[in-house]
């Protein structure tokens, strides 16, 4: 990595928690120069402008949030105990997992009607995060863990629902334990898969 390299990776690292809490309206260039103390001619001397900068951000966070995820799904073995792995995540938020909460729900909310890039960020990143839930069911189906006839599709689509609308939930009460409360029935759909 070069030093021009190293310093938009520096400016992403340090102004994806901020567009992540303010979003992209709310963060200014003053946040980002305080962020990371370099002058505005700076920032933008290495991002053609604030937008660059934003779905730069939002990719930073979203790898985050699925490093996380992958990190609990992948020291499970099976296809229906890597989907509960899943659940525990967003039960018990883990340490690194991005500040402000789900980037992609964060993401999607402000930006549908008044951001069209990082609309499509976030819907690349939702069509990701639910290929690799239908992934993980498809081979569970495979495997006679799962029903066959399972719509892993539906229930992909159904799990990232539930876990958005928990996560929301959870923002808009300022109460985790709504979030929490919702993994139950989360895991109970994983086990009527068998």
């Amino acid at each position: 990595m070069n030093k021009a390299e190293r310093t938009r990776q520096f400016i992403v690292e340090k102004t994806a928690p901020i567009f992540n809490v303010k979003g992209y309206a709310g963060t200014s260039v003053t946040d980002m120069t305080e962020a990371t103390g370099l002058t505005k001619g700076s920032v933008y001397g290495n991002f053609a402008n604030k937008e660059e900068v934003a779905l730069a951000a939002f990719e930073h966070n979203w790898q985050r949030t699925q490093t996380a995820v992958r990190a609990a799904m992948d020291k499970r073995r099976t296809s229906k105990d890597k989907l509960l792995a899943l659940a525990g995540v967003y039960e018990n938020l883990p340490a690194d997992f991005p500040e402000g909460g789900c980037p992609l729900l964060n993401t999607a909310v402000e930006a549908d009607d008044t951001h069209p890039a990082l609309r499509e960020k976030a819907a690349d990143a939702f069509r990701s995060w639910k290929k690799s839930i239908v992934t993980v069911i498809e081979a569970g189906v495979a495997d006679r863990e799962f029903r066959a006839g399972v719509d892993a599709e539906q229930t992909a689509v159904t799990l990232i629902a539930m876990i958005e609308g928990a996560i929301m939930i959870s923002r808009l009460t300022g109460n985790g334990r709504h979030r929490r409360a919702v993994m139950p029935a989360l895991e109970k759909i994983i086990l009527d898969l068998a």
